[in-house]
């Protein structure tokens, strides 16, 4: 499980961010993960606890929020998301595509109490 050292990673920058910029308790941590990423938003939300522990993020709100995977059709210029289609476009049925998003992992906001 890769997003225990991700999630630790996540608060050391959090803490740094926050302590450089006089914050002392952040209140909810909202990070983005696309749906195509190599990160699952059930283990990053089931590791952040232990990894905040004793530290500045303790007792923080965290909110994940799921991009959805985009892609290009290189053929007729369609975007769909080729999760929902099997990696096939919709548009002309063709199996050539160029990814646009969803393989996100950012730290989008970080809310201050």
């Amino acid at each position: 499980m890769h997003e225990l050292g991700a999630v630790f990673e996540i608060v050391r920058t959090v803490e740094s961010f926050a302590r450089a910029n006089g914050v002392t308790k952040v209140d909810t941590l909202v990070l983005q993960i696309g749906e195509l990423s190599s990160m699952i938003p059930k283990y990053i939300e089931d590791c952040f606890p232990a990894a905040a522990d004793g530290t500045l993020l303790q007792g923080t709100k965290l909110r994940i929020e799921t991009l959805p995977g985009n892609a290009l059709c290189t053929s007729c210029k369609a975007v769909f998301n080729p999760i929902e289609n099997s990696g096939v476009c919709p548009g002309c049925g063709g199996e050539d595509w160029t990814l646009l998003s969803g393989k996100e992992f950012l730290i989008k906001e970080i809310i201050a109490c």
